[in-house]
């Protein structure tokens, strides 16, 4: 099955609607195309002025699957790029962007189904603006992460910051801290770092990553996605798992009510939870905060 939509002012021919991507839950590649034409209006925000790796599975989630970062040769010449002499390749790649509706669906069409994203946006790459900490459930239950993201929301609102909660998309949950671009990435790695400490001291419970992931009492408190290059579920992705589970930005309410499922935050169900309670994370790209010295 094949059409050809018209968005951003641009005809985009979308193919192989049929095709299941998602065999558990017979979740076809047309919705997912669907699903991010319906996020798209929150989404893009997100990703706006930010490089991209993608996670491609042309034959669904069970057949071969593979990372991207470099913009393919043959993407149409009205994408954005931003060329990237990675430290693993001689010369430069362009890197891929996405800033509107059309080149969101076009990557979509080629079997990207996961969108991550750097943790800095144009024109000042060597410096993010935003700080993030991912909660790890180890042999816990979902009620053990969201008790942790309190507790860590309570002791980044002491130092004066706040942060944006959101499903990762699996087990955990991932909390973002808009910033000042005023360091670099290995400050803010090592802030982040020292303020992970600083939680497992207090916290007994929260702990730094240590060995494996995922084993253990505790909730691992993982400070590593900061870093130049490095990236994290953009909001509202769609992760390649049985489900087709959704990276979801969450209200602090339901986050402190217990409410949140992680299971039910998926390619079916989030847009719409959108259209009935609107957007938990429509503030964030209006807030920066200045990361203060940690004692």
């Amino acid at each position: 099955m094949e059409a050809t939509w018209e968005l951003a002012g641009r005809q985009i021919r979308v193919k192989n609607l049929e095709k299941v991507f998602f065999p558990e839950s017979g979740i076809t590649k047309g919705e997912l195309l669907e699903y991010y034409r319906r996020v798209a209006p929150v989404m893009l925000p997100h990703l706006e002025g930010r490089p991209l790796t993608l996670y491609h599975c042309p034959d669904g989630i069970q057949g071969y699957c593979f990372y991207r970062r470099k913009l393919p040769d043959y993407a149409p010449d009205w994408f954005p790029r931003v060329l990237h002499n990675p430290k693993t390749k001689t010369g430069q790649v362009p890197l891929i962007l996405v800033e509107d509706e059309a080149q969101l669906l076009w990557l979509a069409n080629q079997a990207a189904i996961e969108f991550h994203a750097w943790n800095a946006r144009l024109p000042v790459l060597e410096r993010p603006d935003r700080l993030v900490l991912d909660l790890d459930p180890g042999e816990v239950g979902f009620a053990r992460v969201l008790e942790a993201a309190l507790l860590v929301r309570e002791e980044l609102e002491a130092l004066g910051l706040a942060a944006w909660p959101k499903t990762s998309g699996g087990r955990g949950l991932h909390l973002f801290v808009p910033l000042e671009p005023e360091k670099g990435h290995a400050e803010v790695r090592a802030w982040a770092r020292a303020f992970a400490q600083r939680v497992e001291a207090k916290h007994g419970f929260i702990r730094l990553p240590k060995g494996r992931s995922h084993e253990g009492p505790g909730v691992q408190i993982d400070y590593a996605q900061n870093g130049y290059g490095r990236n994290t579920a953009a909001p509202y992705s769609v992760r390649a798992r049985p489900g087709a589970p959704v990276s979801a930005p969450l209200f602090w309410e339901e986050v402190e009510r217990g409410e949140v499922r992680p299971e039910a935050l998926n390619l079916r169900t989030v847009p719409p939870r959108l259209e009935e309670g609107g957007d938990p994370w429509a503030g964030i790209l209006n807030e920066a905060f200045r990361l203060p010295a940690l004692d």
